[in-house]
């Protein structure tokens, strides 16, 4: 499925992104003056969570460039079993942890992790098949990082439950580039934002 094109003005990035959906629906997440930290937008995260479904009970998640957070925590806030944040930058970091102790006021069943430690190192270290849902959005001009990445995650990722693989890169980049990284897999979605291209790759299912 190709999604339209989402009109986008080029804008300031925004202060601060809203939690979609789930227990903590509304919620407000600051987003810092942080070089190349460039949060999803509520427009594509709404878009990738109908996707992915508002249930994602026993799903196992990485959000491994995690910035604002707003993906793992919009994965938390809809009923994922366990989900793992990876921040490098300590001010980034220093945020997560801030911001969920504020979020827990309404405490979700699933496991939440945030870990100050790079995304890719981790990423490396998890065993086959061992995660459901992986989300890769590093800085766009990190494109090495961006491959050995999603490379991993095809390892990594096993989606039989749900979830898959998703990931954001630059407008542009030929999505045919990001494909051909994850032979074994397919892009089932896919949309196009203003200055955002982003996939969510599936094992053999659509």
């Amino acid at each position: 499925m190709i999604s339209k094109p989402i009109q986008s003005q080029k804008t300031e990035p925004p202060k601060k992104v809203r939690i979609i959906g789930g227990i903590w629906r509304s919620r407000l997440l600051p987003v810092l003056d942080i070089r190349g930290l460039r949060p999803t937008t509520d427009r594509i995260r709404e878009t990738l969570f109908n996707w992915l479904g508002q249930d994602l009970r026993d799903l196992d998640c990485i959000d491994l460039f995690s910035g604002t957070g707003a993906l793992g925590f919009e994965a938390s806030s809809r009923g994922a079993s366990r989900v793992v944040l990876l921040e490098k930058d300590k001010k980034a970091y220093v945020n997560l942890i801030q911001n969920l102790a504020l979020l827990q006021s309404s405490p979700v069943s699933g496991q939440v992790d945030i870990l100050h430690k790079d995304g890719l190192e981790y990423l490396t270290q998890q065993a086959d098949r061992s995660s459901n849902l992986i989300f890769i959005d590093p800085p766009f001009q990190e494109l090495q990082l961006l491959d050995r990445a999603v490379i991993e995650a095809g390892r990594v990722c096993d989606d039989s439950r749900g979830g898959g693989i998703y990931v954001e890169f630059s407008a542009n980049r030929p999505r045919e580039e990001v494909e051909s990284l994850l032979p074994d897999w397919h892009c089932g979605k896919y949309l196009e934002a203003g200055q955002v291209k982003a996939c969510l790759f599936r094992a053999g299912r659509g």
